[in-house]
């Protein structure tokens, strides 16, 4: 039988871990041709065990970004997974962390997407997810003002481009995830771990703030990525999926 994916040709960035490389491969074992990217190319390694091409690249190299599209020739999916989540608030963040969040959160996925885009249209199909979270526009999050803003404009930037596309045949969507299990988030537990006592308190503390109590996995946001990636979210577009456990309840 089939997978839901099969045919499509899909290209995820930040595959190497987490939410990332979960997705590339529930995407291979959906039938999807995947061409795997993150900026570390060691963190790649096994993928080609799912059938997944990969390779390094940095999302904050334009040229390298524009250059890697057009080697994947014609897209199906896009999955714009690269980010990160610095801890401050409009007091403490600094200027070069604003310019790193607006690079590496919005303008990398304005990057990819400016250079899948065309092939798409030409082809009147496809589907581009970006990683946005409820942390944005959706709920305030403390500690998380810049994270926040950037993942604001994550959602504000996927609902113009879906407007822009909305009768050519390209849907374009977003993810907007509570707390996930992943590398990323053990890295803010650590680094919160001296100002809760442990590693252990600190942990017991992200999954506190959780409404079911738990922390979400990696598996469960791929999930919800291949389907908006396939053709049964065909009427899905413009949309910031939440899929938080109930913390926005």
């Amino acid at each position: 039988m089939a997978g839901r994916l099969a045919g499509k040709r899909a290209f995820v960035t930040a595959a190497g871990q987490g939410i990332g490389r979960a997705t590339a491969i529930a995407m291979a074992r959906e039938g999807a041709s995947v061409i795997a990217t993150d900026r570390d190319a060691a963190k790649l390694a096994g993928l080609d065990a799912h059938g997944i091409t990969s390779h390094a690249l940095d999302v904050l190299d334009d040229a390298a970004v524009a250059s890697a599209i057009a080697a994947a020739g014609r897209l199906d999916i896009l999955f714009n997974c690269a980010g990160f989540v610095h801890q401050n608030t409009a007091l403490t963040c600094t200027d070069d962390e604003w310019d790193f969040a607006f690079a590496l959160n919005v303008r990398s996925m304005w990057r990819t997407i400016k250079a899948a885009l065309p092939a798409m249209l030409e082809a009147k199909r496809g589907s581009i997810i970006n990683m946005a979270s409820a942390a944005s526009n959706i709920k305030g999050a403390p500690n998380r003002f810049l994270y926040g803003t950037s993942k604001a404009a994550v959602i504000g930037m996927t609902r113009a481009v879906a407007a822009d596309c909305v009768t050519q045949g390209v849907r374009v969507n977003c993810l907007a995830p509570g707390t996930v299990d992943t590398p990323s988030l053990q890295d803010r537990i650590a680094a919160n771990a001296a100002a809760a006592g442990s590693f252990e308190a600190s942990r017991a503390a992200f999954i506190a703030r959780q409404a079911m109590g738990r922390l979400a996995t990696a598996e469960e946001m791929a999930a919800l990525v291949v389907y908006l990636a396939s053709d049964e979210s065909a009427f899905v577009t413009g949309q910031a999926m939440v899929i938080d456990g109930g913390w926005t309840l």
